[in-house]
């Protein structure tokens, strides 16, 4: 039996290396804790609330929370970039 490197197989390059896998899992953490924040206010707002509700509001909260990471990472590549251009010399001075 032969082992990859012996057959010249290189390995795919979409296979993620270890840190963008942590972060793939944490925000998909984040998101299923905003489904089950959602599904719990839910409840509280209606303690008869249906099925079609409680998935209704997993869903919302699933998607708000993922939206509200992706605008938080932005906001703080761009609070990054100022604080970059910031510190930058005056070249003009």
């Amino acid at each position: 039996m032969a082992f990859p490197a012996q057959c010249d197989l290189a390995m795919p390059a979409s296979i993620p290396k270890s840190g963008e896998r942590v972060m793939g899992i944490l925000d998909t953490l984040g998101e299923v804790v905003g489904a089950v924040a959602a599904v719990e206010a839910a409840e509280k707002l209606d303690p008869n609330a249906g099925l079609l509700t409680k998935g209704v509001a997993a869903i919302a909260g699933f998607k708000g929370a993922g939206a509200l990471e992706s605008t938080l990472a932005k906001k703080e590549g761009d609070a990054d970039t100022n604080e970059a251009e910031s510190q930058e010399p005056d070249s003009q001075a």
